[in-house]
């Protein structure tokens, strides 16, 4: 790697490489070795990555410094889309592409058909293998992209059994590696067990059981509870075997839900273990009081009329697009955290479109 590219990314100035590939390199704040050279490292000094363990010890202003350094970098890489020729824009080795567009034949409007019809041929390979859409927002899909870029004419596509071998089995290893580094997190500020009960679109109700430390969550394992009833006892046992899993030392509290199986199995935790407290869901507590503020008047009525105004418009196609006409194409339900908190904010966009609405009612259509 070249002097310039150190001066020109200021990560390298917090981190020291380990080996020659530039691969491993030491946080000199955590004395943290990342692997996956300096573009995971830069996400380890600004945390927030999901992929990556974020530095406890980074100062912000070092923080904020990477941070528009990458933002800058991402702006840069967009503008480039629309820019006929632009080589090399700086010497980030492990982190950036050195990018070549070629000139090629155009349309009419100036589109490249080279670079539609490659980009057609991925869609392609979407829609014949069923993916869903949202793939294409994975940060992994990204780092895909910025693969192929890099090597260039002629790359091989994996195989079925290489992809189902030993590409697979580097996954798993690398996702051990990510446990054994929470793990250490663990052993030195303690952790959270936090468990979250939901239904399928089959009925099937399904446990996801997650550990929350400073280092970041992880999940741990799904459990299938649709063959079985969970009351306290079956809960108690499910909260005691991930207690014994991770170790009783290393669990500082358990947060569920505030259903009546869960608060009876958090009392007989905290019989069992005297380190460990069970921990109501705050966004299920705001949950609960929202639904027992609609219950009283005059939330109730006015909410009664909200649904039944909102369900009247969304069952008839024709007039739900004439509504979609007079808000301009906004729609009245506002997505929320929480089933409450989406009719409150539904409720908000009713009013902010009330005149608008009451546009179209009297319209002539």
């Amino acid at each position: 790697m070249s002097q310039s590219s150190k001066e020109k990314n200021p990560a390298w100035r917090y981190g020291e490489r380990v080996n020659e590939k530039n691969t491993n390199i030491l946080c000199i704040f955590c004395n943290k070795i990342t692997t996956g050279g300096i573009y995971r490292f830069k996400y380890h000094l600004i945390g927030g990555d999901r992929n990556v363990t974020s530095c406890p010890k980074c100062p912000p202003e070092v923080r904020e410094e990477i941070k528009n350094f990458v933002e800058k970098k991402k702006e840069l890489k967009n503008q480039m889309v629309h820019q006929p020729m632009v080589t090399n824009l700086d010497d980030d080795d492990d982190d950036d592409i050195e990018e070549l567009s070629l000139p090629t034949k155009r349309g009419r409007d100036g589109s490249s058909h080279g670079s539609s019809t490659k980009i057609r041929a991925f869609a392609r390979w979407v829609y014949d293998a069923g993916l869903p859409f949202n793939c294409v927002n994975y940060d992994t899909f990204g780092d895909f992209i910025e693969a192929v870029g890099q090597y260039g004419p002629g790359m091989k596509p994996p195989t079925y059994h290489e992809i189902k071998g030993p590409y697979l089995n580097k996954e798993v290893e690398e996702t051990n590696k990510i446990i054994e580094e929470h793990k250490v997190v663990w052993n030195k500020y303690g952790c959270s067990i936090m468990m979250d009960k939901w239904t399928t679109r089959t009925e099937k109700m399904i446990i996801n059981v997650l550990v929350n430390s400073p280092g970041g969550s992880l999940f741990l394992e799904s459990i299938d509870a649709s063959d079985s009833s969970t009351d306290h006892i079956k809960m108690f046992t499910l909260f005691q075997n991930t207690i014994e899993k991770i170790g009783p030392r290393k669990v500082v509290q358990v947060v569920t839900d505030n259903a009546s199986e869960n608060v009876k199995a958090g009392c007989m935790i905290e019989g069992a273990y005297k380190n460990v407290y069970w921990t109501p869901c705050a966004a299920h507590c705001i949950n609960l009081m929202f639904g027992d503020i609609f219950k009283e008047r005059p939330f109730s009525t006015v909410f009664g009329q909200g649904v039944r105004l909102y369900s009247y418009i969304s069952q008839r196609p024709l007039l739900l697009n004439m509504m979609r006409r007079f808000t301009m194409q906004k729609s009245l339900v506002k997505p929320g955290k929480t089933r409450f908190a989406t009719a409150f904010l539904t409720l908000s966009s009713l009013h902010c479109q009330k005149d608008n609405l009451r546009k179209m009612v009297t319209s002539e259509d």
